[in-house]
């Protein structure tokens, strides 16, 4: 095992540190310098998504029509990510108040199904794919919810541009020809999808035309009807009959009664900056967490590539997340201890489990005290100051296969992130939400809007996110370079759904570590791996002192930002 460690060492991280230092600048690890513009911008996963949202804000929109725009043109482009039968989940600089605003836009589980259903039928987990998994979609809610408290342009002007494209046609892209195909085999047993999501049983190639006109005409009873039509219309009943019909438990009732719900973003300081996520369900207090840890090290002195450095991380990353398998849930169901969890004197006590020499095989989860009283990222922003951080996912990729007739979308399967475990806080209930691993971000300086920012990715994200938080403010990186430098991405902790770190987990590094680090580390007890991903994808609009807007987008996919 040592030797094949080595072997996979040698081959894939004897590179130069400074991959990119051949560019003019000098400047290590960026790709491309970052996108500047001074009345707009935009950063989505998708090159088209990205001008359909500068469009609608020079049709005379505002950021958050143009993220919703670009949301409903991702679905369709990339419907290897996201779609409207997945959720979503936003945070929202309003220029006018001078304030954050976060949305919980996730989905529930069917009422009518019980943990005591899946302990009778002999299941251990939640299947991956299929109907058990599925849970009420909540972005087509979540866009209203948006557009209501904070749009300009009507929802069908909005929308119009993704009904275009879906009518016409559109290239499909490399990396989406990639992973659409390998979900084919995958998702082809399950009703609905073949007939919307193949040409022939396969699926479509890059560069060629692809169309989805049930999808244009879903969009289109949306702009009209609003969000009643997707939730209790005809659409509704042909959604929960064809769930019905094939194995489900998702009602009309269960999609009538749906709604997504403001909540406060909760935040820690980070050496005078404000990092910003939302609580629970989701997975954004780990990136604070990690980050308060961190905090007690002075990172500025040490390098991104070092041992010292990715060491601390990766321990720093175990330690909390065994409080994220054990706490994080739907807070409608726990008294979540969110402020405990990421206080500053918590995090002193848990860095203390950390052994600067040593890897750790397994942490216990903490005790705070309980005070009883395969995702998409896109960011916007506009000439008035207004800026959206917006993630929405399927779930695993293109979700859970089940596409019901004539609607041009695939059902989520975040249900599956349920424990099965009779106790556990993520524990299934019906009418629940799932633990969710979606989680946009923010950064504000002196009470003014610095940076909204994501990573996606799984259990990747709250890593990334504290990691582009350390490369600008410790390492110095511009927005670009802290989102191309070399990634650590951790995997093997204890999840939600029951599984349990024994054996320290896997250090995945990416290409650009040197060698010397990677025998540091396993020299500490690590057990390093390279991995092709995922190590997440990125996309940042950060806002100058001068109002000027710098965006990044990610190199390892089709990222784009672009600005005016």
């Amino acid at each position: 095992m040592i030797k094949l460690t080595l072997k996979i060492c040698l081959l894939t991280f004897f590179l130069p540190v400074t991959m990119a230092a051949d560019r003019v600048t000098g400047l290590g690890f960026a790709t491309r310098s970052p996108v500047l513009a001074s009345e707009a911008m935009a950063a989505t996963s998708q090159p088209l998504a990205t001008q359909v949202a500068l469009d609608v804000m020079r049709q005379g929109g505002n950021a958050i029509d143009a993220a919703i725009a670009a949301n409903a043109m991702l679905g369709l482009v990339e419907p290897t990510g996201n779609g409207i039968g997945g959720d979503l989940f936003a945070i929202v600089w309003d220029a006018k108040s001078q304030k954050l605003y976060g949305l919980n836009g996730s989905g529930r589980s069917p009422q009518s199904l019980s943990l005591q259903w899946f302990l009778d039928n002999g299941y251990d987990k939640i299947p991956s794919h299929g109907p058990l998994p599925v849970s009420v979609p909540g972005t087509v809610d979540a866009w209203f919810m948006l557009h209501e408290r904070f749009g300009q342009l009507p929802m069908k002007q909005v929308l119009q541009p993704t009904i275009d494209y879906a009518e016409k046609g559109f290239p499909v892209s490399q990396l989406i020809a990639y992973y659409w195909d390998r979900s084919v085999p995958r998702l082809s047993e399950f009703p609905g999808f073949s007939e919307q999501f193949t040409t022939d049983g396969r699926a479509p190639k890059e560069g060629e035309i692809w169309r989805n006109p049930n999808l244009a005409n879903t969009l289109k009873a949306v702009a009209s009807g609003g969000r009643d039509a997707f939730y209790t219309g005809d659409m509704a009943r042909t959604m929960a009959d064809y769930m019905q019909a094939n194995g489900g438990f998702l009602s009309y009732e269960d999609l009538a009664s749906h709604r997504g719900e403001w909540v406060e973003p909760v935040s820690t300081n980070y050496r005078g900056y404000d990092v910003w996520e939302l609580p629970p369900n989701g997975q954004g207090i780990a990136a604070l967490q990690i980050l308060n840890i961190m905090e007690q090290h002075d990172l500025s002195q040490m390098s991104h590539v070092s041992a010292e450095y990715v060491h601390l991380f990766t321990e720093a990353k175990k330690v909390v997340f065994e409080d994220r398998a054990k706490y994080y849930a739907d807070p409608a169901f726990n008294q979540i201890p969110v402020a405990e969890l990421i206080s500053k004197p918590y995090a002193k006590q848990r860095a203390a489990l950390i052994d600067p020499n040593q890897a750790g095989r397994h942490y216990p989860a903490g005790n705070p005290a309980l005070d009883h009283g395969d995702t998409i990222y896109l960011t916007t922003a506009d000439s008035e100051g207004n800026m959206v951080s917006l993630i929405q996912s399927n779930y695993r990729g293109m979700g859970s296969g089940m596409a019901p007739p004539g609607l041009g979308f695939i059902f989520q399967d975040r249900g599956e992130m349920f424990s099965l475990q009779a106790g556990h806080f993520n524990v299934f209930a019906g009418g629940k939400r799932p633990f969710h691993t979606i989680i946009p971000a923010f950064i504000t300086k002196d009470g003014q809007p610095w940076m909204s920012f994501g990573l996606m990715g799984g259990a990747m994200q709250p890593q990334g996110h504290a990691q582009i938080v350390i490369n600008m403010i410790d390492f110095g990186m511009d927005v670009q370079a802290a989102g191309d430098a070399p990634r650590i991405h951790h995997t093997g902790s204890s999840e939600p759904t029951d599984e349990v770190m024994t054996d320290g987990g896997v250090l995945n590094l990416e290409t650009g570590f040197p060698y010397s680090t990677i025998q540091a580390l396993m020299k500490k007890g690590h057990k390093i791996q390279f991995a092709h991903g995922p190590y997440g994808g990125y996309q940042a609009i950060m806002r100058a002192e001068n109002g000027v807007y710098w965006g990044a987008s990610e190199s390892r996919k089709d990222g784009h930002a672009a600005g005016y």
